[in-house]
């Protein structure tokens, strides 16, 4: 069992760059794999980056590479997602998961515990 707070959200200026944190308490935070989901207003939750519970390998959404940067410190228990280039089509709630496989998967049903989300605001 794991429990995930995501933090870092908020009303942010297109072109921003703020960074959303991931707290992971409860069980061994370096077994699980980690992913970024989000979900925009009337639209379904999609995938948005994943990272390997070593680090090593990451995955991203056509949509979001060279502009996010998935990583993640096992010595702190949090996985990280650095937003850049922001345009108001990036608005969503912002979710991270955690996964009992160790490489970084992009489905949601390969996820077994999520947070509650944090809203990210993109403003023109």
């Amino acid at each position: 069992q794991v429990q995930l707070v995501e933090s870092g959200g908020g009303l942010v200026q297109a072109g921003g760059s703020p960074r959303l944190s991931c707290a992971a308490s409860g069980s061994t935070f370096s077994s699980f794999a980690m992913g970024w989901f989000r979900r925009a207003p009337g639209k379904e939750r999609e995938f948005v980056a994943a990272i390997s519970r070593s680090g090593i390998s990451t995955k991203y959404t056509d949509s979001v590479k060279g502009r996010f940067t998935i990583s993640r410190d096992n010595t702190k228990n949090t996985v990280y997602l650095q937003l850049a280039s922001l345009s108001p089509e990036d608005t969503a709630v912002y979710y991270c998961a955690a996964s009992h496989f160790g490489l970084p998967v992009t489905k949601e049903d390969e996820y077994h515990y999520w947070g509650q989300g944090t809203q990210v605001t993109v403003s023109s």
